[in-house]
């Protein structure tokens, strides 16, 4: 069993930037799974904003956060990272990562797909 935790977030100002982290636990390695992260801002459903393909790197970006993202993975440490820039309060959210074992080239976005969850990590963005 995969477990997921996810770690970094906090208060940010407007326009400021974050780091939040997903951890795998020691039954899991990168190079076998797709990450996601998503989002679920209060009252609106839960979107899926940028993944990462553990075994070469392949990555996606959703729309809405495309230009202020970038996703990356520590393999020694068995992390994904997700940095923010440019953040609105709009960004104020909840952001879970999730995994599902890599079987395609690629990475996925949807969150039916996913097989593992984190528990999520708040990001509230006010001034």
């Amino acid at each position: 069993q995969l477990r997921l935790m996810e770690s970094g977030g906090d208060l940010v100002h407007p326009g400021g930037s974050l780091n939040v982290s997903c951890a795998l636990s020691s039954r899991g390695t990168l190079d076998n799974f797709h990450i996601t992260w998503f989002r679920q801002a209060p009252g609106k459903a839960r979107e899926g904003i940028s993944c990462i393909r553990g075994s070469d790197g392949i990555t996606k970006y959703a729309d809405v956060m495309k230009d202020r993202l970038t996703i990356s993975v520590d393999y020694g440490k068995n992390i994904v990272y997700l940095q923010m820039s440019s953040l609105k309060p709009e960004d104020t959210a909840v952001y879970y990562c999730a995994a599902i074992l890599d079987r395609w080239v690629g990475c996925s976005l949807n969150g039916a797909s996913m097989e593992y969850w984190g528990k999520g990590t708040l990001v509230t963005v006010s001034s």
